[in-house]
């Protein structure tokens, strides 16, 4: 197992520092000049559209809102990155792995924007009605280039499926034990993973179609309860929180870590935990964007956007500032149990508990979100009907054999399905990025008309491959149903 790690670890390194962190900041960086700083200057843009009705439909049948595909988006992004993904970067690349979080995210967002308004602009129409989209949507819609729709199915099919319900699974495990004081006994890994095998076996066979719908109720409320329990522990060291911005701060630029070379650490640790978590240019998020019902493709880029804040500057913050400002041993820990230890030590044996428990619903509502991803993107690979139960069975067996396995190995072969991901997404976006920004273009000229944004073809004539956003009225018609500003 340590000859397979150190090799899957040798192609990590390779892969984020040679190609992926150039060109995830890159692109980052591109889609923010171009886009003047979309995701900063239109901020309570975002606050305004996701509090937006969604439209109503001639056929009376009611399509996911912007705030239910948030949601829905939000319900995969938070969940074991947050919590151990975080704690990870931590252990791995210092405290300065957490401002280099922050600064992907703030460069990310552009990135998500681009891709959930062209996975908008490009989504399809099912035979019930319902939208379904995303990069392999758009690639073979707007590049013209089926093929590599074909890739990126595939590998998000792979990625999502199977290796990062492996990592759920893992951080599932890995705090149940911590909980039950298991940590010995050999039969306990084995049993969770079947029990979670089990579990996710009755969501997506249809079995008990009830758990999912309970999972969907709850995640919000135990991220709400995570929060509490990370301010609770902040507050409890309040006064270590000025030494933990000094530590952040000081290992993202300081002169020691250049000199031990964990600036290098920092950034490699802080992009690669940032994107597992908010998932920004990663392709993922715009499978559930182009489901939502809106009036322009913008809006749900900027509602995504949003999602990628919320998850990084507000979530992740929290489990670093619970894991810094306890000020906890690093050593011998990783993941979700440094999460876990911290907050025992500072609340008392309750809260590691609690912590299980909200990981457990987090990281299982994960899987439940992460099979849908693949299987959505096999719909548009093959509609033979064996498939999808075979897909379904490795994704199961999956599940069990990432109980078992050691966190470090993982963790790292999600880096390398993550990456790969990456980057047959960003190839795809960075040519179709002017495609956004004219969409972009054409919403703020309807705000500054005081009008509320809707898009139809015609407004961009030349685009191929739209199915949807058909012109069913007239310009005047339009410019009559556009609601004012503030109405």
């Amino acid at each position: 197992m340590n000859s397979l790690d150190s090799f899957i670890l040798q192609v990590n390194d390779h892969l984020w520092t040679y190609l992926l962190i150039p060109l995830v900041v890159g692109a980052g960086i591109w889609f923010t000049v171009r886009s003047r700083a979309v995701q900063l200057r239109l901020l309570p843009e975002m606050f305004r559209v996701v509090r937006e009705k969604t439209p109503e439909r001639a056929d009376g049948r009611k399509q996911v809102s912007s705030f239910g595909a948030f949601t829905i988006s939000a319900a995969a992004r938070v969940g074991t990155g947050n919590i151990a993904g975080v704690a990870t970067a931590i252990t791995l690349g210092g405290a300065g792995a957490v401002f280099w979080m922050w600064v992907m995210a703030i460069i990310g967002a552009a990135s998500a924007f681009v891709e959930s308004a062209l996975a908008q602009l490009y989504k399809v129409r099912g035979a019930t009605g319902a939208y379904r989209g995303g990069p392999a949507y758009y690639m073979q819609r707007a590049l013209g280039k089926r093929w590599l729709g074909v890739l990126f199915a595939v590998t998000i099919t792979v990625t999502f499926g199977f290796v990062f319900n492996a990592v759920q699974s893992n951080t599932i495990t890995s705090v149940a034990t911590g909980s039950m004081g298991a940590g010995e006994a050999e039969w306990f890994a084995p049993l969770v993973g079947l029990l979670l095998a089990v579990l996710l076996g009755l969501a997506v066979f249809g079995g008990v179609r009830r758990i999912s719908a309970v999972t969907t109720v709850l995640v919000p409320v135990m991220a709400v309860v995570y929060l509490l329990l990370g301010v609770a522990v902040v507050l409890l060291n309040a006064a270590d929180v000025p030494r933990v911005l000094a530590d952040i701060v000081g290992g993202a630029f300081g002169v020691r870590e250049l000199a031990a070379g964990g600036i290098g650490a920092a950034i490699q640790q802080g992009i690669r935990r940032g994107m597992f978590s908010n998932e920004a240019g990663l392709g993922s998020a715009p499978n559930a964007g182009a489901t939502a019902e809106v009036s322009h493709p913008v809006k749900q880029g900027l509602v995504q956007s949003l999602g990628v804040f919320f998850d990084t500057l507000l979530v992740c913050s929290m489990t670093a500032f619970i894991i810094l400002t306890a000020n906890p041993e690093l050593s011998g820990r990783q993941g979700a149990d440094l999460t876990q230890t911290t907050m025992t030590e500072s609340l008392g044996g309750w809260a590691g508990h609690v912590l299980t428990a909200v990981v457990f619903l987090l990281a299982f509502s994960s899987m439940i979100g992460n099979y849908y991803y693949g299987e959505s993107n096999i719909q548009f690979m093959t509609r033979k009907r064996w498939v999808l139960p075979s897909y379904r069975v490795l994704v199961l067996a999956t599940v069990f054999l990432g109980a078992l396995g050691s966190v470090g190995v993982v963790w790292n072969l999600a880096d390398v399905f993550m990456g790969f991901m990456a980057l047959v997404n960003l190839l795809a976006i960075i040519p179709l990025s002017t495609i956004a920004f004219r969409l972009l273009d054409d919403y703020l000229a309807q705000r500054r008309a005081g009008l509320d944004p809707v898009f139809t073809r015609d407004r961009m004539p030349g685009l191929r491959g739209v199915q949807c956003w058909e012109a069913h009225a007239s310009g005047a018609d339009r410019v009559a149903a556009g609601a004012r500003t503030g109405e």
